[in-house]
This record gives structure tokens, sequence and C-alpha cells, in this order.
């Protein structure tokens, strides 16, 4: 059986009743899903779900704003909540003893962070910060782990994501140790753009530098590169993309071996 959903809007959404699969739950628009106080949900997960799983954590989700450089998770912690992004991006940075940083993977709309907490475990050894601003829900993580007795979809989805975020955390290991700053820098600006959707990214040399755990002349100078090559325009904190096709041939093969999910996950 076939039913016509309206809205007041967006134009009509067909779903098949008998067989309502992640596919289908994917076209549901962010404004037709909100939290008790009605702030509007864009996370690709919590999209994905069914609705009768959505009505089971929607109780918990609270709406929060991301400030840029805002610490979610320090190495350690024990953790209270998992976060849910509407928008930005988020890094999960490794911290060594001598307190220098690299990055080992981001999060955007098409995930969660504390993935550890999520699966049961009670110690992260990341960082978990604020890349680039936005906003988005925490969960109290007894709470998400109540709502999953009975949410078999989500629980599956939080497991592919779990694989899908791996697979992009080793290739990212691989690229910071085989490939050059510049290389990297194209990677790292074409793996952001996706999760912000805006040629625009408000972020700094001296916080790239750390991402890609090197130091903020070696970004300065492939930065220029990149500039004078027409692919971005810099400028003190911020870089736009000016040529992504051109941008993704400078990039190593990394970022092609991550685009590969970006599908799976929900993003373009």
């Amino acid at each position: 059986m076939l039913l016509q959903i309206h809205t007041s809007r967006y134009k009509p959404v067909f779903i098949w009743e008998s067989a309502m699969s992640l596919k289908n739950l994917a076209l549901i628009q962010s404004g037709e899903r909100t939290n008790p106080e009605g702030k509007a949900v864009a996370n690709k997960i919590l999209l994905a779900i069914p609705d009768m799983e959505y009505r089971t954590i929607r109780p918990y989700l609270e709406y929060l704003v991301l400030p840029r450089h805002h610490s979610l998770h320090e190495p350690n912690e024990r953790p209270q909540f998992i976060y849910f992004p509407n928008s930005g991006v988020l890094s999960l940075v490794v911290v060594t003893e001598n307190g220098k940083a690299v990055e080992a993977g981001i999060v955007g709309k098409e995930g969660i962070v504390g993935l550890a907490s999520a699966v049961g475990l009670t110690r992260n050894p990341l960082r978990e910060i604020v890349q680039i601003a936005g906003d988005g829900f925490k969960v109290a993580i007894a709470a998400l782990h109540n709502a999953l007795r009975s949410a078999p979809h989500l629980q599956m989805m939080l497991s592919r994501y779990a694989v899908l975020h791996g697979l992009q955390v080793s290739q990212t290991a691989a690229c910071n140790r085989l490939h050059d700053t510049e290389q990297r820098l194209a990677r790292w600006l074409l793996m952001t753009q996706d999760r912000v959707d805006s040629g625009l990214l408000k972020i700094t040399h001296d916080f790239l530098a750390t991402m890609l755990g090197t130091d903020r002349p070696s970004i300065s100078l492939a930065a220029s590169r990149l500039q004078y090559r027409d692919l971005i325009e810099y400028s003190r904190g911020s870089v736009r993309i000016v040529d992504r096709k051109k941008l993704e041939k400078r990039a190593c093969e990394c970022y092609g071996v991550v685009q590969q999910f970006n599908g799976d996950l929900g993003l373009r």
C-alpha cells in the first residue's frame, strides 16, 4: 500500500507502508522532526530511524549550541552524554603526553560524537572538540542505552556508523603518515565541506596545523600554493573553496577512498 504524507512546508512524500526501508526514511526532511522544545532535527541518523523509534528517543534530546573550539570531552574523562550534531564539524583529536595533538577523524550531521559511550565503553582517550560552530542535541548515556533496548534500527545504524567512521579514522592515519601537507590540506577541506554544505569554512591556520599534525608555517605554505592554483581563497580565520573539482584532483587518494562511503553516511 502506498501512503501519501502531506505537510504544509514540503511536497508530498510517498512511502511504501509494507516495506519502509532506511533508504526511504532518508527522504524525511529536517523540519519534520523536532525535539520536545520544538528545535528542528537535521542529524542524518535521527532522521533515518523509524517514527516509533524516534518517539522513543525524542524526550531525551536536549538542544545545544556548539561554539567553535568548545570541548565536549577531554581524554579519559568519564563521559556523561553522547551528541547528535545538526550542523558544524567536530574533531576527534589524539593528544600526546607532551601536549601535541593531531586529528584522527571528523564528525558532522552524518554521525554522533561519543561513539565509545554509545556502545557501552566508559573511557575515551580522545578529545572531542568543535572545529566549526554549529548546533545539535545531547542525550544522557543511560537514556540512550534504555532507548536502544526498543530501537533495533537505531542500534543497527550506530553499529554501521561505527564501522564507517573507523574506516575514515584508518585512512586518516595513513594519510597523515604518507602524504604531504598540501595533499592532506586539500583532503581535509573537501571532507569538511561535505559536512557543512558551504564553500566558506571558518577555520584558522593555527587550528588547521593542530588538526593536521604540523606547524603553522607549513599550513600557510600549503594554503598559498592551493590559492596560487586558484583552488581556494584564504584569509585570516577562513578558507573559501573556489574550484572543488580541481581541489579533488590535488588531494591524495585518501579523499576518494573516504568519499566512497559518503552516500552510506547520507552525505553528498
